[in-house]
């Protein structure tokens, strides 16, 4: 689902909620929350969920990890601040924003064409026998599918329905590009089309229809 983010240049701060009863009124556009090291600490917590998913610990390792990471989880809870002003989502110099949740993607270009960008499934995206997860690819053209209609349409949307065809195996720890498009628009709602390749093959593709939200509309 798209954020509207502006162009990467940009670097705008908005002081007030920006709630307002809707989805969000602004879209905060950063590069400085969460301080000069967020990236290195986003990317410490996707290697943490790299290891986790091929892990194997004994007992002994076990105990010691739950008693650790109970410990960073206690520090992180008192960090905690509002969807409105975390980093996660907003900081337009890291990859995906900064958002951990999604595959780690870099946008290449914007255009009249749509949204280019180079997504990188991990292993903790792993679905099986070293190829993403469906699930993942899905959430990837989410995104970047929103990215794009919120392009076309100025203006934040909700996904409404998003259906992918997967074409051939889409592979993990690899830079693949991604293409997504607003194929049409009618009034608030915008049909979007993506494409993910690896190199010059198709691995999957996207047929989506993202809704512009009215002012307030969550």
């Amino acid at each position: 689902m798209s954020d509207g983010a502006s162009s990467p240049e940009t670097t705008t701060e908005i002081e007030e909620d920006p709630h307002e009863g809707g989805f969000r009124a602004h879209t905060a556009i950063t590069t400085e929350r969460g301080g000069p090291r967020y990236g290195e600490f986003s990317e410490q917590v996707r290697a943490l969920m790299d290891n986790v998913r091929y892990a194997c610990p004994p007992p002994e390792v076990a105990d010691e990890l739950i008693e650790q990471l109970a410990a960073i989880n206690e520090k992180l809870d008192a960090t905690r601040i509002d969807e409105w002003h975390s980093p996660s989502g907003t900081r337009i110099d890291l990859p995906a924003r900064g958002n951990i949740t999604l595959p780690p993607f870099e946008v290449t270009e914007v255009n009249d064409d749509g949204v280019f960008a180079t997504v990188t499934f991990r292993d903790f995206h792993l679905g099986g026998n070293k190829a993403a997860h469906g699930g993942h690819v899905a959430v990837a053209f989410d995104d970047l599918g929103g990215y794009a209609s919120a392009v076309a349409i100025q203006g934040v949307c909700r996904t409404a329905y998003l259906t992918v065809q997967y074409r051939s195996i889409t592979p993990l720890n690899t830079p693949l590009q991604a293409h997504t498009w607003a194929d049409r628009v009618d009034g608030r709602k915008v049909f979007t089309k993506g494409a993910l390749y690896d190199g010059d093959r198709l691995c999957a593709e996207m047929d989506a229809l993202f809704i512009k939200l009215n002012p307030g509309q969550q």
